[in-house]
């Protein structure tokens, strides 16, 4: 299988959600939008979809 680089921003999928969810009628709070964007995240990585690297 062959290997691609994605980099996953939380802070871009904060702002799909937000603009989403105010399509569909819903009016979330930042807060909310962040923590979507944090669990969509973990759901990557619990799925080995992506793997996480730490900048130093």
């Amino acid at each position: 299988m062959r290997e691609i680089e994605v980099f996953i921003d939380t802070e871009e999928i904060a702002e799909f959600f937000f603009q989403e969810l105010i399509r569909r009628g819903y009016l979330p709070t930042e807060a909310e939008v962040e923590d979507l964007a944090d669990i969509t995240f973990e759901y990557l990585l619990e799925k080995c979809i992506i793997d996480e690297e730490i900048d130093e």
